[in-house]
């Protein structure tokens, strides 16, 4: 799979996020890259962007479903600290994101995606059927992966490792045949967390059959407690076993999870 990191097609928002690129390289990147004939492309939008108007975003949705993509990202803009968009908005020359048109944002891409014949399986992500993430698939499934290289990640299932960043001194401990990296042993209640967290993030939900089985009755006993708030509003979905956040639910997913955990 190849991913382009379109963010918008106005040059606008691009100059003000400070990329390299403008709108007609990210055009021709996709309809290139088609051409040369890769058939699974994702591309990667960005939302809530300062001055960015619903006829704005409506725009860059369109010209984003009429390329030859089959996957789409797209993620409400953080303003990262110490950044020229963090003291432009600071200064008071730019104003700051509003949680609020960011909401109607997201609610725009899920009307349009499921239109364009998108499935809208992770909160970020969309794909035509077949072109689900299958590498991010297994973070937000809770399955095991293995990291390799300079700052890469393991986990598997009740441990998490991180390798050393130094590409130099990351060498020199394989050389010694030494670990380059530390690890953290993961309590119960952090991989029920993180199971809630990335399970309801999915269109696949979390299981209480899979929870009393990893976990134990007591854990089934808690989330059914918590849980029943929001199935009685209508956040939660249940299907027997399983619970999946509904649409409108969506717009407060890390709130519920969060709610969740123990």
């Amino acid at each position: 799979r190849l991913s382009i990191g379109v963010q918008s097609f106005f040059d606008s928002h691009l100059e003000l996020m400070n990329r390299a690129h403008n709108s007609c390289m990210a055009i021709d990147a996709v309809t290139n890259a088609a051409a040369a004939g890769f058939d699974n492309i994702t591309i990667d939008l960005i939302y809530g962007v300062p001055g960015m108007s619903e006829s704005d975003w409506q725009a860059n949705m369109e010209q984003a479903f009429s390329l030859p993509v089959q996957h789409l990202s797209a993620y409400s803009l953080t303003v990262e600290n110490r950044t020229l968009l963090d003291k432009l908005i600071r200064d008071g020359k730019i104003d700051p994101v509003k949680e609020e048109e960011a909401a109607t944002h997201f609610e725009m891409l899920m009307h349009a995606a499921k239109k364009h014949g998108f499935m809208h399986y992770e909160i970020s992500n969309f794909a035509k059927p077949g072109f689900i993430s299958r590498h991010n698939s297994s973070y937000w499934k809770n399955l095991p992966y293995l990291g390799i290289g300079p700052s890469a990640h393991s986990y598997n299932g009740v441990s998490r490792q991180w390798n050393i960043a130094a590409n130099a001194a990351y060498i020199l401990s394989i050389r010694k045949g030494e670990v380059p990296g530390e690890s953290e042993l993961l309590t119960i209640e952090n991989r029920y967390n993180e199971y809630l967290m990335t399970g309801l993030r999915t269109m696949w939900g979390v299981d209480t059959n899979e929870i009393k089985s990893n976990f134990g009755e007591s854990f089934v006993d808690d989330f059914l407690m918590r849980s029943a708030e929001y199935v009685s509003s209508g956040d939660l979905l249940q299907q027997e076993s399983k619970y999946i956040i509904s649409e409108k639910g969506k717009l407060i997913a890390d709130r519920i999870a969060a709610y969740l955990f123990r």
